[in-house]
């Protein structure tokens, strides 16, 4: 696992698109496993602008996003189908049909089904990833055991607060959320994860320092993945107390 160390966050969101767009770039067809939450906003004006400035095509670009929230429609403001089609889809050329998000809303198990079905079909050439302020990737909660494949997850009590920021309360925060497994994260060819902030400093301190894998912080599994980036502002690097080799 690399670990690279930036001057500030938007650096490190210039530098997770420009990896993004580099796979792009080499293999037009490539397959992206996409992210959604504030890191992720940060990160898709870099792809977009690219795009804009002719400098990414995206036509023949394929996704599969890591997760979505059990009873919001595709329409809902905070569902991810709208923020992916809202933060990068509708700004770039890809056809949608090739986009996946899988559904929150009807028959969970069939929508499972249609996702473990999706992710099969083709590697992911980079799969994105954030970092919960509990260590989780997708939303992979921590716990005793780990499941491989895509699966329902209850959602942690912090993960509702922390999420809550985008609702109007914590009581319209859905409690559930149809996500990958670690397994179907770790057969990406590549992973990229970026990170920022205090909240996040407890998660990231167990994933970049130590040799463990630590079921309570999800997030510590790719430390075994053979192609992984972790990219952290120097902000909380420092926090951390991660020194750079």
């Amino acid at each position: 696992m690399q670990v690279i160390v930036t001057e500030n966050f938007t650096e490190s969101c210039k530098l997770a698109a420009k990896m993004i767009a580099d796979v792009v770039r080499n293999k037009p067809d490539a397959r992206l496993g996409l992210a959604t939450g504030g890191t992720a906003e940060a990160i898709y004006p870099f792809l977009v602008k690219e795009y804009q400035e002719g400098k990414l095509d995206f036509s023949k670009v394929s996704t599969v996003n890591l997760d979505e929230y059990v009873g919001l429609a595709p329409d809902h403001p905070q569902s991810y189908r709208y923020f992916m089609d809202h933060n990068l889809f509708n700004h770039v050329n890809i056809d949608k049909k090739n986009t996946y998000v899988v559904g929150g809303t009807g028959d969970v198990e069939k929508n499972l089904v249609d996702f473990r079905r999706k992710i099969a079909e083709k590697p992911i050439d980079i799969q994105l990833l954030g970092i919960g302020e509990n260590g989780h990737i997708g939303f992979n909660e921590p716990g005793s055991t780990l499941k491989l494949n895509a699966h329902l997850e209850n959602l942690n009590e912090s993960t509702i607060k922390a999420n809550s920021r985008f609702f109007n309360s914590m009581d319209e925060v859905p409690k559930q959320a149809i996500t990958m497994g670690i397994g179907d994260i770790m057969s990406a060819k590549r992973l990229v994860l970026v990170a920022t902030g205090p909240k996040k400093a407890n998660a990231v301190r167990g994933l970049v320092l130590g040799d463990e894998l630590d079921c309570s912080n999800p997030s510590t599994v790719i430390k075994v993945h053979p192609d992984a980036t972790v990219i952290i502002d120097r902000e909380l690097a420092d926090m951390i107390g991660y020194k750079a080799e």
